[in-house]
């Protein structure tokens, strides 16, 4: 194994804006591994992406074996110097019908399975004194949509920890970022959009440059605030969304 390349993690690299990254940051020469629940999609993405993708199946929901995880990856692979904290879920409720089993559990994957991730990432960062985490954000953390107020309290609070975990970790030389992706054509998205075509009118109205991003958009910011182009860049929110957060 060469020493030099640098190991990166990306949570949910199977599919959507993780998959993008996944194939950019391999494309820079970076060993990946990929973080998911389905093997067999794990499995064709590795393949798909070759030699310097690799897989792990574990679900962050299970919190209390992440420590494992981390150790089991430097057991392999000897550092982490990259953790893009992309695996999420998003609940579309109106307000008064999210239980507070729903509102937990968005929380939880979105929230404090990022927490618990980065925390035992950064001890092995720390001795170090290197490394890089982006965590992603979105529109929702920008201004108000209705009907995802659990995801939206994830998001907002992704970015605040952002901040916080930047101030604290820059000093031991590890830059901590975010990317608010706008809306990408994913499939996610589209299963969201197509079947509201109303909701998908609003979208576009308002984004400045009148089309969805692609998933490259985003996988392209995330592989910027990652490499040494970005060395002096800590704590930032990158909008990666055609003016969507600014437009009118």
């Amino acid at each position: 194994m060469d020493k030099e390349l640098k190991v990166a993690i990306v949570t949910g690299g199977a599919s959507g804006l993780g998959l993008a990254t996944a194939a950019k940051l391999v494309e820079s020469n970076n060993r990946t591994i990929i973080i998911g629940r389905n093997e067999q999609n794990l499995q064709d993405t590795a393949a798909q992406l070759g030699e310097l993708c690799s897989y792990k199946v574990f679900d962050l929901n299970n919190l209390k074996a992440i420590p494992q995880l981390i150790t089991e990856i430097i057991n392999e692979y000897g550092k982490i110097d990259l953790l893009v904290n992309n695996a999420g879920i998003n609940m579309k409720k109106a307000f008064t019908e999210v239980s507070d089993e729903d509102f937990e559990q968005i929380i939880q994957t979105n929230l404090t399975s990022v927490f618990v991730l980065s925390r035992e990432v950064v001890k092995v960062m720390l001795p170090t004194k290197s490394g890089c985490i982006i965590n992603i954000s979105s529109m929702a953390a920008q201004y108000g949509i209705p009907y995802v107020i659990a995801y939206t309290a994830s998001k907002t609070a992704i970015e605040g920890m952002t901040k916080a975990m930047a101030v604290e970790l820059s000093p031991e030389g590890i830059r901590v970022n975010c990317v608010a992706p706008g809306f990408i054509a994913t499939d996610m998205s589209a299963k969201a959009l197509d079947s509201d075509p109303q909701r998908k009118q609003k979208v576009l109205s308002r984004t400045p440059m009148g089309k969805l991003g692609l998933p490259e958009d985003v996988a392209e910011a995330i592989v910027y605030l990652a490499s040494d182009a970005a060395k002096y860049v800590t704590g930032v929110v990158l909008p990666v969304d055609g003016g969507n957060s600014i437009g009118f």
